[in-house]
């Protein structure tokens, strides 16, 4: 019997030599490290050094932040990669009226350029590699990153890491935007030039397809939608008049791992293919680095349950083994108890052994692409290919990426099959261990962490005691700057470092921009 994957492509019990008869091997697979880089982007791949392990934290007050950063590093973490909490994802300060009650939640507080120190202090910025979780005041938290490193002593140049900056997904999926998409992307292409001048060895953005995957999407939908936003980066850049090959090889991206293990793998080599081809055919690349699609990948958050939490490690360990197997560069493991609360040091360890255990106990690493000829998993790359080119396509049909975004299309793609998956679980169809099936009568009692709410009084102390101490004179200065770049064609990142550096807050940028470029109000026009 035929089953369906996750795209509603179909899964046959048996497949043989005549899945793969008019298959041209070269065309499709070429060598690893190679075009069309379905094999994985580097030749070796895992067999000389594995990939980079990091483990995604962020909660209460930097200070709390910075001793889990610790522990993390201590038990063998090569990556960090920070959570911010949903006000300064949003560009309002902790004391602002609309940040009460979210303060630390979901993520470290970071206000000013003091956070940012306490965040850091004691980690040699110029020995790790940090991923930064944030979308439309990234390149202010980037700054702030950079600001402290200028501390430390820490050149520029030196720096290695990931923003994520990719603001297109929030209008589409996540919803933490600031500006319109035009600014937003004005914005972006400022970044590309920013770090290609000053911080060169830095991913000025990684293009995420994990959020839309934690909304609802298909495997298909995830790398359509994703693809589909890269190419509208790279328009943009290329429109601001930057080579493609200036800035195309620091262009990461971020996908999501589910149980579903075949066409995790097969998700991950049709992208690498699909991405290759557009670089090469649409916008001329030359650079065997501009071609190649890099990303990280975490462990599907939305498929872990609050019922029988322990099963979650069985489920992470095998969404980890997908990424691993589909060619990953970084990878996030999930928490057991993260369907729960914030995670506990016992179960952010526990994650983080799972990936060592795969790396250092599992023979995954000995071979490049151990997939490679296998006739299920290139028929399923073929499929879910041909299924994204067709979802990008009708993207581009709308106009492009914006376009399609403001008419609420990749939205709705995404909310119906959402909808279709939830019907699914409902009946019983899709089985989910523990929810629907496999049942305990009597949950076991489970002692999450929790965030303390006096961080909010705490971080608006800090405020206080910051704008007091501060020049103000200083600060107005630099932000009138700021807004006088933005309303001309400068690069603000230059002015908002400036103001930044006198202890202007996120808030405070972040206004002043607002003040330029207004903010965003979503659509549901499609």
């Amino acid at each position: 019997m035929t089953r369906e994957s996750e795209s509603g492509l179909p899964i046959e019990p048996v497949y043989g030599p005549q899945a793969l008869e008019t298959w041209d091997p070269d065309a499709k697979l070429g060598e690893p490290g190679a075009y069309p880089f379905t094999r994985g982007v580097y030749s070796s791949m895992y067999t000389g050094r594995p990939w980079t392990m990091r483990q995604y934290a962020g909660f209460g007050t930097a200070a709390e932040s910075n001793a889990r950063y610790r522990q993390l590093i201590a038990h063998g973490t090569t990556g960090l990669s920070v959570a911010f909490d949903l006000p300064t994802q949003m560009g309002h300060d902790s004391d602002a009226p609309l940040a009460h009650g979210e303060v630390g939640k979901v993520g470290v507080a970071i206000d000013s350029v003091e956070d940012m120190r306490v965040l850091f202090d004691g980690i040699p910025l110029d020995q790790v590699s940090t991923s930064m979780t944030i979308n439309a005041p990234a390149a202010l938290l980037l700054l702030l990153y950079q600001l402290v490193a200028e501390e430390q002593g820490v050149s520029a140049d030196r720096l290695t890491g990931t923003i994520q900056n990719d603001v297109l997904k929030e209008y589409i999926a996540r919803g933490t935007y600031i500006f319109p998409p035009k600014p937003s992307l004005r914005l972006t292409a400022d970044i590309f030039r920013y770090c290609t001048a000053e911080i060169p060895k830095w991913n000025t953005i990684s293009i995420s397809g994990y959020h839309m995957a934690e909304a609802g999407a298909s495997p298909a939908q995830e790398i359509a939608f994703t693809l589909a936003d890269g190419i509208e980066y790279v328009r943009t850049a290329v429109a601001a008049g930057m080579d493609v090959d200036d800035f195309a090889p620091r262009l990461s991206f971020f996908f999501v791992a589910r149980t579903t293990l075949l066409e995790e793998v097969a998700k991950f080599r049709a992208a690498r293919r699909i991405w290759a081809r557009v670089m090469r055919e649409e916008f001329g690349a030359r650079n065997p680095k501009s071609l190649m699609l890099r990303f990280h990948t975490q462990t599907a958050g939305v498929q872990l349950t609050a019922q029988q939490p322990e099963v979650n490690l069985v489920r992470v360990a095998v969404q980890a083994l997908a990424a691993v197997l589909g060619g990953t560069q970084s990878l996030h493991t999930n928490s057991f108890d993260e369907a729960i609360a914030l995670p506990t040091d016992r179960s952010a360890r526990l994650a983080l052994r799972t990936q060592q255990v795969l790396a250092y106990e599992t023979d995954v690493t000995a071979t490049v692409d151990p997939f490679a000829g296998s006739y299920a998993v290139e028929s399923l790359t073929d499929a879910v290919e041909e299924a994204a080119l067709d979802l990008m396509r009708r993207v581009e049909d709308l106009g492009g990426a914006v376009a399609a975004i403001e008419r609420g299309f990749q939205k709705a793609e995404i909310e119906r099959n959402a909808y279709r998956i939830a019907q699914e679980t409902d009946s019983g169809e899709r089985v989910v261990v523990g929810v629907n099936r496999f049942r305990l009568d009597e949950e076991e009692p489970y002692q999450p962490l929790r965030v303390d709410p006096a961080i909010e009084a705490r971080q608006a102390e800090r405020l206080a005691k910051l704008r007091a101490g501060r020049d103000q004179g200083a600060v107005d200065a630099a932000l009138t700057r700021l807004k006088e770049a933005a309303q001309g064609e400068d690069n603000v990142l230059y002015p908002m470092k400036e103001a930044l550096r006198a202890q202007a807050t996120v808030g405070e940028v972040c206004n002043a921009l607002r003040e330029v470029w207004s903010s965003y109000e979503p659509s549901d026009a499609f």
